[in-house]
């Protein structure tokens, strides 16, 4: 082995070349391969051919939730649609749910901030344990409505959380 060699392979640490003969770390030979620029919109596309979705979707609007019932079935839309494209969750998981929530709002007042705390923690689990990404949206709605502790906002949520299972049908 030439003595160029050993001194650039010592540099790397004793590792072999990677294939097309440039090592890691140098122009070019990244993890990758050669690319040219980085930039651009690597990544932009899903491979169906259309364009790729935000990583994650906007926030629901609590006050704007409470007070626009067209906003409350654009949302209701949003998720349903997520849904489809993301997970495989059933209906009956989300009925489910949806009981617990309808259970949670019919609760005592004093007692019903301590449902829906509870709820988020089942609402947690089930997405975590079914791979529900598209539900996340939701849980962050329901910390918001459990911190504002508003009766209204439960409502809301639940209905919500019912329009969501009537367009997943």
């Amino acid at each position: 082995m030439p003595e160029e060699q050993k001194t650039e392979q010592q540099n790397r640490g004793n590792r072999p070349p990677r294939e097309g003969g440039r090592p890691q770390g140098q122009a070019g030979g990244g993890p990758r391969g050669d690319r040219g620029d980085r930039g651009g919109d690597r990544g932009d596309r899903r491979p169906g051919g259309g364009e790729r979705r935000p990583e994650g979707p906007p926030e629901i609007d609590l006050d704007k939730l409470i007070s626009d019932s067209l906003y409350l079935d654009n949302q209701a839309h949003v998720v349903v649609s997520r849904m489809r494209d993301m997970d495989s969750g059933t209906r009956s998981q989300l009925r489910r749910l949806y009981n617990a929530v309808r259970r949670a709002t019919r609760t005592a007042e004093k007692e019903r901030q301590h449902e829906f705390v509870m709820l988020r923690a089942r609402l947690a689990y089930t997405i975590a344990r079914h791979g529900l990404r598209s539900l996340d949206q939701l849980e962050r709605l329901l910390l918001q409505v459990t911190r504002k502790n508003d009766a209204r906002g439960y409502e809301r949520f639940r209905d919500l959380f019912e329009a969501i299972v009537a367009y997943n049908e």
